[in-house]
């Protein structure tokens, strides 16, 4: 068995992953506490140059996080990516460092950052380290080995409880300025520092291979001032963000020695489970000091006792480097407001990967990932396909020997399958979309054998040719009550064998486009005669109240046939029982069905309680906050955004035809509204599209990019094609 993993990982990485094996460098730390959990060191190396390539690129692969100064001046806030791009392995960055050097004498500064632990996202290691490699055109020009010096950073330390969640795999950082080396990351530091120790050689353990980082450096706003500073009871100031947002708190005072400041958000007991926060503990005089470790909330709180002058409070926002590019706007502001918090959200949970929520967890969790993916398209701009693309290879390469896949991953101390997210996430909503969406199918030839084992050796079939409800280890389907799992798993059973398919036809896999076609022909004749009771579909051994998830995914299967729409309606007007992660199902189901009034409907039904807390801005994981939500109730969970994804697609009606956009329809379900307009972003350009309603009839106008087609309703009841450019249009409807 373990023979045949290893041909296996072999195969998945061939292409899908590059590793590196061409270091230079080698692994270095400190001989004394390179295991312990939030250990900081500081690395050094002066390297004298006698001249300067036009490009030097630094490869620095880290355990876990780095930032990193040459020459006094910084050039990368966090670097590294949390491990686990595949068992055992882990990731490096590529950093162009040519223009910070000089001839003579540089000096390279390091501080790492190992979590030494494991979390729902994260593959702890074991070990902190750091490897360094720089050349110019091949030539070594910077390395680390046993010349580098480094110092254990004694100044950072864990708080006191209470710690974040076992979930991540992040600790509060403590900082006592007291026992910093002040200027230890400047040229002509003359402190003590140790020598570093050459503990492992690149390619080997602890550390693994290395895989080049898939997504881009972190997008740094720089430090801003808060929109308002108020103080209220205990000492604690109140710091208002512009909207919630990934931050490091700032901070200028004067103090005598020993003061504590804390520093959290409002957001510290999200979902009630402890995250992250942090401590400063203050020297005699005037000072100033940025966390590191990045927290998220609408409020940063600092606890600054009496007797210390607040000089000044600022905050740094970083995040994942990607554009606001798409748009959604019509003439009912509900709507417009609950796109603008979808988009939100979608922003605050990407980071090193897609997760659930940036304050509990930070895992991807491949149910949400699944929504997040479909939302990107429609509101960032294409660098944020990368995330998804890195999200697929890790799902897959992460797969049992027995062919089962789980998530989140990476992560090293969760192990469990939920069977239903599971076939979400391989299917036409998650492998597929990414793939067609954003015109990027490199990743489906080395998944493909991994995929099929998991559809056709995991799952398997009754004598009537339906999907077997799998219990895997946690049977999860959704939030809430009245779950139907017999129905929607053949539903999701039939969307991941209809991408495997698609990628079967694109491999030119004859034979297994014949197996696929002949399983999904044996649902489709089975599916009615099972589930189907003359009102609503329900599995005959279920005894709850009609689900309205399982209507809405026999919709949008295609399982249901159109006769069976004005049945389906009737359940979908009387039955909420979704959570925000299904409600985007049955909302799409609505708009499958031409009732887009409907969906509008159930938008203010579902989503009023929640857009009327005025001070948050992102959307919740329940319907409510604490007790009124799910799973914990946290305010910030992109599942819930999957009406940004319907407004742009079906209201405004664009959708891809041909990979990446490269052809696209625009077909608009505008219902009651009068006017509407959205704009996404491809690898193309900018599609805008532009709406208004007079009575029964809709005139458009469209924005087709260079190289690109678009298909528009005509006025004869047609289509017809538009090339690149503006160009107006109109119908009846």
């Amino acid at each position: 068995m373990k023979l045949r993993r290893s041909a296996l990982f072999l195969l998945l990485c061939s292409s899908i992953i590059c590793f590196a094996d061409d270091w230079h460098g080698s692994w270095i730390s400190s001989s004394r506490t390179n295991s312990t959990p939030n250990t900081w060191i500081a690395f050094r190396k002066v390297q004298k140059l006698d001249s300067v390539p036009a490009s030097v690129v630094a490869k620095i692969g880290a355990d876990t996080k780095y930032w990193l100064w040459i020459n006094g001046e910084p050039v990368v806030f966090e670097g590294g990516l949390k491990r686990g791009p595949s068992p055992g392995n882990g990731y490096y960055d590529e950093v162009e460092i040519a223009s910070y050097l000089q001839k003579g004498d540089n000096t390279i500064a390091v501080l790492l950052w190992h979590f030494g632990k494991n979390g729902f996202s994260h593959s702890n290691s074991g070990s902190a380290g750091l490897i360094f490699d720089a050349t110019a055109d091949g030539t070594p020009v910077i390395r680390s080995d046993g010349s580098w010096s480094c110092r254990d950073m004694d100044a950072f330390s864990d708080t006191d409880a209470p710690y974040p969640n076992y979930r991540l795999s992040e600790s509060n950082i403590r900082y006592d300025a007291n026992k910093a080396p002040e200027g230890w990351n400047m040229p002509g530091y003359a402190g003590k520092f140790g020598s570093a120790a050459v503990i492992a050689e690149a390619g080997y353990a602890p550390f693994g291979k290395l895989v080049k980082r898939p997504i881009p450096m972190w997008k740094d706003y720089g430090l801003k001032p808060y929109l308002s500073v108020s103080r209220g009871a205990n000492d604690t100031v109140r710091c208002r963000l512009p909207y919630n947002a990934q931050v490091t708190p700032y901070l200028k005072v004067k103090a005598r020695a020993g003061k504590k400041i804390d520093m959290l958000t409002d957001n510290y007991n999200g979902g009630s489970a402890y995250n992250v926060r942090g401590e400063y503990i203050t020297k005699d005089g005037e000072q100033e000091y940025e966390s590191p470790g990045w927290m998220n909330g609408n409020e940063v709180l600092y606890v600054i006792p009496d007797d210390v002058e607040v000089l000044d409070l600022k905050f740094r926002e970083t995040g994942y480097d990607t554009e606001f590019t798409g748009a959604f706007e019509c003439d009912d502001p509900f709507l417009n407001e609950l796109w603008k918090r979808s988009a939100r959200t979608l922003y605050i949970t990407m980071r090193d990967n897609y997760m659930d929520c940036p304050d509990r967890e930070r895992a991807q969790w491949w149910g949400d990932a699944v929504n997040e993916l479909g939302e990107s398209f429609y509101a960032l701009s294409p660098s944020a396909h990368k995330l998804a693309h890195k999200g697929v290879l890790e799902l897959m390469n992460w797969q049992r020997p027995n062919g089962t896949i789980y998530s989140p991953v990476p992560a090293g101390n969760w192990h469990k399958e939920l069977p239903l997210q599971m076939l979400a996430s391989v299917g036409w909503y998650g492998f597929y979309t990414q793939g067609f969406y954003s015109g990027d199918n490199s990743f489906v030839e080395n998944i493909y054998p991994g995929l099929k084992k998991y559809l056709h050796e995991v799952w398997q079939l009754d004598e009537d040719g339906l999907a077997i409800p799998r219990k895997g280890e946690w049977d999860w389907g959704d939030w809430g009550e009245n779950i139907d799992l017999g129905v929607l798993t053949n539903c999701w059973y039939y969307l991941a064998l209809k991408a495997e398919r698609e990628f079967a036809e694109q491999l030119a896999r004859d034979e297994d486009v014949e197996m696929i076609t002949g399983i999904m022909e044996g649902i489709e004749q089975n599916f009615d005669k099972r589930y189907w009771t003359g009102s609503a579909y329900r599995s005959p051994d279920y005894k709850g109240e009609t689900d309205d998830r399982a209507q809405a995914m026999a919709v949008v299967s295609g399982l249901a046939s159109p006769d069976k729409y004005p049945a389906l309606t009737k359940v979908l007007d009387a039955e909420y029982h979704a959570s925000p992660y299904m409600e985007k199902y049955v909302l799409e189901a609505l708009f499958v069905m031409d009732e887009p009034d409907r969906a509008f409907d159930r938008m203010h039904k579902r989503y009023g309680r929640m857009l009327s807390y005025d001070d948050h801005t992102t959307l919740f994981e329940g319907w409510g906050i604490g007790a009124e939500g799910f799973g914990g109730g946290t305010v910030n969970h992109a599942w819930s955004g999957g009406p940004l994804t319907l407004l742009s697609q079906k209201v405004c009606g664009i959708t891809p035809t041909s990979p990446g956009f490269r052809t696209f329809a625009v077909d608009p379900q505008m219902g009651r509204l009068k006017n509407a307009s959205a704009t996404i972003d491809t690898n193309y350009g900018l599609i805008t599209v532009s709406l208004n309603r007079k009575g029964e009839r809709i005139a458009g106008t469209v924005t087709v990019p260079p190289g690109t087609e678009a298909s528009v309703p005509a006025s004869n009841g047609g289509f017809r094609k538009l090339s690149e450019g503006t160009h107006k249009f109109s119908f009846k409807r």
